[in-house]
């Protein structure tokens, strides 16, 4: 998964904000602007939930801008743009990817995990992408709120305070829900011996 932090340049960012005002008060250049500006970023953050060979990226992406356009009435600019817009992106690209693997993804998983482990190590770009994806599918069972804290930080690489503004949260509310989603994963890890063997224990 691509490690990114949220855009640092202060021109962009106060360029988006003014956009963001604008769009939000109806201006539909700004809007279409404002899209522009923020579409990469939030198809990174499609990519790192979904994974770059998934065929509903591009699904995702779109809702992910619908939902975008839908939700700029709320925004107040307490936040960077950017963060209001990669946050709606992560739920709507775990949204759609728990939708699409909702029938089959528990049982694939725990058999491709044990096929691996019970064989000698694959390759190790192979090895990776399965422990990225199992990673991925792991963080369909947190609730949102520590997922998207946890994808934040170390899918995207954004620092506790880059992950409290776009979540409008305090810092120490954000390292709460880190703790809580690592504590939660490590369980999930430590009771399946394939997954223990695979990723390791996480810290």
């Amino acid at each position: 998964m691509e490690s990114k932090p949220l855009s640092a340049e202060p021109i962009l960012r106060l360029e988006a904000l003014d956009l963001a005002r604008r769009a939000a008060s109806g201006d539909t250049a700004a809007t279409a602007e404002l899209l522009r500006l923020l579409a990469p970023e939030m198809r990174r953050v499609v990519v790192g939930v979904m994974g770059s060979q998934s065929p509903d990226v591009d699904d995702a992406l779109q809702q992910s801008l619908i939902g975008l356009i839908h939700a700029l009435p709320a925004f107040r600019g307490e936040c960077a743009p950017a963060g209001y817009a990669c946050r709606i992106a992560f739920r709507t690209a775990l949204a759609v990817r728990t939708s699409s693997r909702r029938h089959t993804v528990n049982r694939r998983d725990a058999d491709e995990a044990h096929e691996l482990v019970s064989k000698d190590r694959p390759d190790t770009d192979l090895f990776g992408q399965r422990r990225t994806e199992i990673v991925r599918t792991l963080l369909e069972e947190l609730p949102r709120e520590q997922a998207e804290a946890l994808a934040m930080r170390t899918m995207m690489g954004w620092s506790l305070e880059e992950i409290a503004s776009s979540c409008e949260a305090p810092v120490n509310t954000v390292r709460s829900r880190l703790r809580l989603a690592k504590d939660a994963l490590r369980k999930k890890i430590e009771s399946d011996p394939a997954l223990l063997e695979l990723l390791g224990n996480p810290s």
